[in-house]
């Protein structure tokens, strides 16, 4: 493949393949740093939205790599405004080896990628958010040493992040429930489709339901951004779909808690939780750096 726009883009042996390679170069940055894979390369990395993990993430990673990444914000780009999208993935290409963009609409990093000469890399949409997948089955993988059949318990908005779990859910073999009010839901036709490749999906309304005996409970926010009219709205709906230590009984006693961050304290999580024994939130910040490397020298290493 020459991009990463979404998990279900990629095949299970690819994405295996990427998987171990992230376990790879964690282990040799920490035996004393990474080879220069990219040396002389350059990520253009486009921004309509504000960002810590994403950018941080990427750019500490072309670093290690022997690379180097151009931050681009609205005020240098402004996707399809000033100039065509086209025009920039064009224009783009003819200075970097690689875009990573982080945007509101999916169809802007399309056809970024249809344009682009480069491998195109999707940093977050509103549909998808695939580079966070792949940390979080790093993260999981780390803690529980396989993925096949382990039990992965969404409790909140049926999100981006929450349509690129459950593709990698069909991808690593693990089963998927996720528990949302009503209208917040995950499309049906992400439950249909994974059941329909032989994975256990379901979507419940209680929260209970869906964590019974999962190895790992994962949230995030109540309110996106783009999403700050409905702060009250969503608020109310989701009061009952905060991960907290009485919830925490339902799973398994070794189940791991896991939120994309950045969390509302108090809100969809606990302090007593985040902060907790079974949380691994910072290790799984902590493998965007790695599972990301992984993405960047396979797209830009051949390259």
């Amino acid at each position: 493949m020459k991009d990463f726009l979404d998990i279900a883009d990629w095949s299970s042996h690819a994405l295996w393949e990427s998987l171990q390679l992230a376990v790879y170069l964690k282990r040799e940055w920490r035996a004393g740093g990474n080879r220069p894979i990219l040396a002389g390369k350059n990520l253009g990395m486009v921004f309509q939205k504000p960002s810590l993990r994403t950018r941080v993430s990427f750019e500490v990673a072309m670093q290690h790599l022997g690379g180097h990444a151009i931050m681009l914000g609205p005020e240098e780009i402004e996707l399809g405004k000033r100039e065509s999208i086209a025009d920039i993935a064009r224009v783009l290409s003819g200075y970097v080896q690689g875009i990573m963009a982080r945007v509101f609409d999916h169809s802007h990093v399309v056809q970024l990628a249809e344009n682009a000469s480069v491998p195109v890399i999707n940093g977050l949409s509103d549909a998808s958010h695939p580079c966070q997948a792949m940390a979080d089955i790093l993260t999981i993988f780390e803690h529980f040493g396989e993925l096949k059949g382990l039990k992965l318990a969404f409790v909140g908005d049926g999100n981006n992040v929450a349509a690129s779990l459950v593709e990698a859910a069909v991808k690593f073999g693990l089963d998927f429930s996720i528990a949302s009010p009503e209208s917040y839901g995950l499309k049906s036709a992400h439950i249909a489709g994974a059941n329909a490749l032989g994975i256990k999906a379901q979507a419940v309304s209680d929260p209970e339901e869906a964590v019974a005996d999962a190895h790992v409970i994962y949230t995030d926010t109540w309110v996106s951004m783009g999403q700050e009219a409905e702060i009250k709205k969503r608020e109310a709906a989701f009061e009952r779909y905060q991960v907290n230590a009485k919830l925490l009984r339902f799973a398994r006693p070794d189940a791991i808690v896991m939120h994309c961050l950045p969390a509302h304290r108090g809100q969809e999580i606990t302090d007593e939780v985040a902060d907790g024994v079974q949380s691994v939130i910072f290790q799984q910040a902590e493998n965007r750096l790695h599972a990301q490397k992984a993405l960047l020298v396979e797209l830009m290493g051949k390259h």
